[in-house]
């Protein structure tokens, strides 16, 4: 009894002298895997601690200056010896340094324990024949050194690898506020640099900064498992492997601003197509038309693509399908596409012109703007069938000389004797003569009473596609019709101007046309308030009053 009592006294002292022991941190050291270093090599620091330590104790902040700190990971170990035990807390911590040059890797402080600090030398990337033969490195290359904001870089890193990896992964770059993708799949080939024979694993990059200023591209890192054959031959066969690491070296690049002359929606490409399809030529009143415009730009993505911005008759009905966009990669380059479709239905028979369609784009190629166009149609709309033609207004018919006699002498009397009646001219014809006659007498006294009344058309009502559109009368329309009519009206008074002047119009009132549009037909639709596009619209007129008077009128008088 007394000898089990005393093996219980003894477990219970050796476990509390070693719960003593794992309370306080005795020593903490450091150490590096290679020194010196070139630029594009990985460092592995280990820091260790003899003694019971937290697991996030390791700060490596104070890194952050001259090296990019990768992944950390943390262990620990705990050994028993003479009832006696011992733990061990370590950390390895993968570093890439910046630059080339000598740098201190600081000291480590650990529950009041603290490291030696330990003196690195990084030094180039040696090239050239006489450097020595390296197993791994990377490289990267841009095509462009200096581009325009959200202009398309094309950025290229190839791994060079001598000898056979088990498993790798490599990274994208890195750069502040841009967009990153990669192109396209690996391509994987062989080269041979300086009589060695390597295989090159290339991936591409489209990159579009979104800033302008001077920037850094931080090259990519590669990490890889490689077979690190076992000095033992005879268990040759139960080989380990070893962890590489390498980056890419960095890349500067200027990004400049879009261009102070450019006052549309920013495009920077140097291709950009404008297309169009027809579901049919034949136009009848009544009878559906879909016409289909897809818009190609290379190098951009398909956010940079801007509406395409249509105008049509105010006779045609338009249903627009929601917009579609897609991406493309040709030859490490993005090529994205826009297509917008409209149906519409001819209300009305008789002779129209579609408007052309205009998107312009900057060229960074010539550093200049260009405008993909489609040239403006001219389209003959038909009677729907059992309907009957549209009446056409007859030519003013000129005075008709009388006809000369052969044997009239010269400075005779040459009053015009009237010919004969003639024959089947019967008071069913002196009837339509006079009703045509009373007919013509109301339409004269119509358009003379409306030329000097002038009656403004109450807003909210249609207008007449005949009768001129001033601004008043769209402002009016603007503040109390629905949005049908407002577009209605809106494109009747841009069309008196040319097509320059009317795309400066709608340019400067498009935030009102897209507010008011929106509220339409947007999910999240909500109240249009209309007096931000009326405000414009006064503005606009205010300012060409004071340059060159009163706007012409839509349909001038004669």
């Amino acid at each position: 009894m007394f000898k089990q009592r005393h093996w219980l006294w003894l477990l219970f002292i050796s476990f509390a002298c070693s719960f003593a022991s794992k309370a306080d941190v005795q020593s903490v050291t450091a150490s590096i895997d290679k020194n010196p270093v070139m630029l594009d090599e990985a460092i592995t620091l280990t820091v260790t601690a003899q003694g019971d330590a937290e697991r996030n104790a390791f700060d490596s902040s104070a890194l952050l200056s001259d090296f990019v700190v990768g992944r950390t990971s943390v262990s620990s170990q705990t050994s028993i010896v003479n009832f006696t035990s011992s733990q061990t807390t370590t950390w390895n911590t993968t570093l890439f340094p910046r630059k080339v040059g000598d740098f201190t890797i600081p000291a480590f402080t650990i529950e009041g324990q603290r490291s030696a600090p330990i003196k690195v030398k990084v030094i180039p990337v040696q090239q050239g024949e006489d450097a020595p033969a390296r197993d791994y490195y990377v490289t990267t290359e841009v095509n462009h050194d200096s581009v325009y904001l959200q202009q398309q870089l094309r950025y290229t890193v190839k791994l060079y690898l001598a000898s056979q990896i088990e498993r790798g992964s490599l990274q994208s770059p890195e750069l502040e506020n841009a967009q990153i993708q990669q192109l396209g799949d690996d391509k994987q080939y062989t080269e041979l640099v300086n009589g060695r024979r390597y295989q090159v694993v290339e991936r591409n990059f489209a990159i579009l900064p979104q800033q302008s200023g001077t920037f850094t591209i931080s090259g990519p890192v590669f990490s890889g498992e490689v077979m690190a054959p076992n000095t033992n031959q005879r268990f040759g066969f139960f080989n380990r492997t070893k962890s590489i690491n390498r980056v890419g070296p960095d890349l500067t690049i200027e990004v400049k601003p879009i261009p102070t002359s450019v006052d549309y929606h920013w495009l920077p490409s140097d291709f950009v197509e404008l297309d169009q399809e027809w579901q049919s030529q034949e136009f009848v009143v009544g009878e559906p038309i879909t016409r289909t415009l897809t818009l190609t730009a290379v190098g951009v993505v398909e956010e940079q693509l801007p509406e395409i911005e249509q105008i049509y008759p105010p006779d045609f009905k338009l249903y627009p399908d929601q917009a579609n966009s897609a991406t493309a990669e040709r030859d490490n380059r993005l090529v994205v596409q826009r297509t917008e479709s409209v149906a519409m239905i001819p209300t009305k028979a008789g002779d129209y012109i579609i408007p052309e369609v205009r998107v312009p784009w900057f060229n960074v190629k010539t550093g200049k703007t260009e405008v993909a166009t489609l040239p403006s149609k001219t389209v003959t709309v038909a009677p729907a069938a059992g309907q009957a033609p549209a009446p056409k207004t007859p030519p003013v018919a000129a005075p008709v000389p009388a006809p000369e006699t052969a044997n009239q002498p010269a400075g005779a009397d040459s009053t015009v004797v009237p010919p004969p009646a003639q024959a089947g001219f019967d008071r069913f014809h002196l009837g339509l003569l006079i009703l045509w006659l009373v007919t013509l007498t109301g339409w004269a006294l119509t358009w003379f009473k409306r030329k000097n009344a002038a009656p403004a058309k109450p807003a909210g009502q249609p207008l007449n596609t005949a009768q001129a559109v001033t601004a008043q009368q769209l402002i009016n329309t603007i503040q109390s019709a629905d949005i049908g009519t407002i577009q209605q009206s809106l494109n009747q008074w841009l069309a008196q101007f040319n097509a320059a002047r009317r795309w400066h119009i709608r340019q400067q009132i498009k935030p009102e046309v897209d507010a008011m549009m929106a509220s339409a037909y947007a999910a999240n639709a909500g109240d249009w308030d209309r007096t931000g596009l009326a405000g414009k619209l006064k503005q606009l007129v205010a300012t060409q009053k004071q340059k060159d008077g009163a706007l012409t009128p839509l349909y001038p008088t004669t």
